[in-house]
């Protein structure tokens, strides 16, 4: 049996003559928690409702345990959706809300009783059984949306930004719950979000996505160390990003010119006049007052910026162009105003193709 309980194949959307979904194609595993990340307009969310059965695919095959599920109605395919609204019944309490499906399919009183308790030790609201809606907080209110999903014994979870209209404190506080729950059951959840620090936080793979279609599908940590389009590098967290030229290959050492300096890269493919995006995290910047070789970037020190983890220096360069580098605290050795170079260790730098 495959590993994989859910695929997207060749899977297009389009409302009238705006196509929102291009050739889609993504398998997803047994058990794994991957994320649709992206910004507003992306897709993302209709991708999403396209597996749940609320939206009809144009086209493509959208496959659940190897099975076709494009002629089924919602309520047949093995997926819940918790949405970030909660579409809780306000006028039910806590018990009937997450007991709603059950009792839909005629189940057994005390069937319903046991499972219903069950999750409620599963989400943690034991004793609020009897309360409505409007006297929950939002977390326990997204606490019961997922209980209520969870019921059916599903395949899939597919969360449509559950914890958007939560404070910034609940909001990583359900992050850490969540990614527990998950492990927990063993459950497949598909998340959709434009938050790239919860997707980084709470993902197996991230799936980012742009005008439509999937630029990278990779683990956390593969897409913020190792971007490989030049739209995943900026989305990502900080990135500076150079645009330039190759002017020397060296057995994958990559030298490029660029409108504020030469710099150097590692990178693997590339041929010298070749145009190339050159991407370093804030973090991976160094700045000294003497000329590093192979580094010809020259800037100036126009503020630092108290982020409360970090301290962030804006550096201005010789083309206007504004870049970042981040330390745990102030680098006392500059001051604004003061002119410096700018260099970093070329492993930690992405060469990026100027079509990625």
């Amino acid at each position: 049996m495959s590993d994989f309980i859910v695929s997207l194949i060749d899977v297009e959307k389009s409302f009238g003559k705006n196509k929102v979904v291009k050739k889609m194609n993504v398998e997803i595993k047994q058990g794994e928690f991957l994320t649709l990340l992206g910004p507003s307009g992306c897709g993302k969310t209709t991708t999403l409702r396209m597996i749940a059965g609320f939206e009809e695919a144009s086209s493509g095959t959208i496959m659940v345990q190897g099975e076709s599920i494009e002629d089924k109605e919602p309520f047949e395919r093995d997926v819940n959706t918790v949405f970030q609204n909660y579409a809780l019944f306000p006028h039910m309490n806590v018990f009937d809300n997450i007991a709603y499906a059950l009792k839909i399919k005629k189940k057994s009183k005390a069937e319903i009783t046991g499972r219903v308790n069950e999750m409620l030790d599963l989400v943690q609201l034991k004793g609020y059984e009897s309360r409505k809606p409007d006297e929950l907080s939002g977390g326990q209110k997204q606490r019961v949306a997922i209980a209520r999903a969870l019921i059916n014994n599903p395949k899939v979870l597919l969360l449509d930004e559950p914890l958007g209209a939560l404070d910034l404190k609940l909001r990583k506080q359900m992050q850490v719950e969540l990614k527990r729950l998950q492990k927990k059951l063993g459950i497949t959840f598909v998340y959709v979000t434009h938050d790239q620090e919860e997707a980084l936080t709470m993902s197996d793979r991230i799936a980012i996505m742009n005008d439509g279609v999937i630029e990278q599908l990779a683990t956390p940590r593969e897409i913020y160390e190792r971007p490989s389009t030049k739209f995943v590098a900026g989305f990502i967290g900080e990135s500076n990003i150079f645009d330039g030229e190759v002017i020397d290959s060296q057995s994958g050492n990559l030298t490029v010119n660029t409108p504020a300096g030469t710099l150097k890269v590692l990178g693997n493919g590339f041929k010298v006049g070749e145009r190339i995006h050159v991407s370093i995290r804030p973090e991976y910047v160094e700045v000294c007052s003497d000329p590093v070789e192979g580094f010809d970037l020259k800037g100036t020190v126009k503020d630092f910026i108290y982020m409360g983890t970090v301290v962030k220096t804006a550096i201005e360069l010789i083309d206007k162009k504004e870049i970042k580098y981040s330390r745990f605290e102030k680098d006392d050795d500059f001051k604004e105003g003061d002119s410096v170079n700018i260099y970093w260790n070329p492993e930690r730098a992405v060469a990026i193709k100027t079509n990625n």
